[in-house]
């Protein structure tokens, strides 16, 4: 399997609303294994098909120490969410910034699985916030839209002189 590129902030690509999964078969199986390959190498929780310019409403997380619980969530859609928590977040969109962002604590969420059954899920604490998270990207939207705006600014224009450095550096 090959890792994929993961886009980054502020990529307009990154804007994209996602179009429902239409068929489950197994190339998109084989696109969720590159899924999984480049979110546990990168290393990260979560993984949005948009975040890798697939714009397919598809993602794939793990919360897990011993990354052994994977979850695939094709079209998901929250059908309740309650609680509030704030987590100090990061993505692999905006690498190397963490602020805190307040989500539901719980949601519950109907999908198909990687085999096109439907599943609802129960999830609670860091796995509901990175659900929504990942959702997030599914509708163009990243956790930086939280922020105000300076400081998405301020992130933005430090991922971009970090970017222009490395390419002087590269060439």
């Amino acid at each position: 399997m090959a890792k994929l590129k993961i886009l980054e902030f502020p990529d307009a690509r990154l804007r994209t609303k996602a179009t429902p999964v239409e068929v489950v078969d197994d190339a998109l199986r084989a696109f969720i294994g590159e899924l999984f390959e480049t979110m546990y190498d990168a290393p990260g929780i979560g993984l949005a098909a948009t975040q890798v310019d697939v714009h397919k409403r598809l993602l794939v997380a793990d919360v897990s120490v011993d990354k052994d619980e994977p979850h695939v969530l094709i079209n998901p859609e929250i059908l309740e969410k309650d609680g509030v928590t704030v987590t100090d977040e990061g993505c692999l969109s905006v690498p190397g910034y963490y602020e805190e962002v307040e989500r539901a604590e719980h949601i519950k969420v109907h999908f198909l699985d990687r085999d096109g059954a439907e599943v609802e899920l129960d999830a609670h604490g860091l796995l509901a916030v990175c659900i929504q998270h990942e959702m997030d990207h599914l509708d163009g939207k990243l956790f930086v839209d939280y922020l105000s705006e300076a400081k998405r600014q301020r992130i933005r224009k430090k991922l971009e002189k970090e970017r222009r450095q490395q390419g002087a550096v590269v060439a």
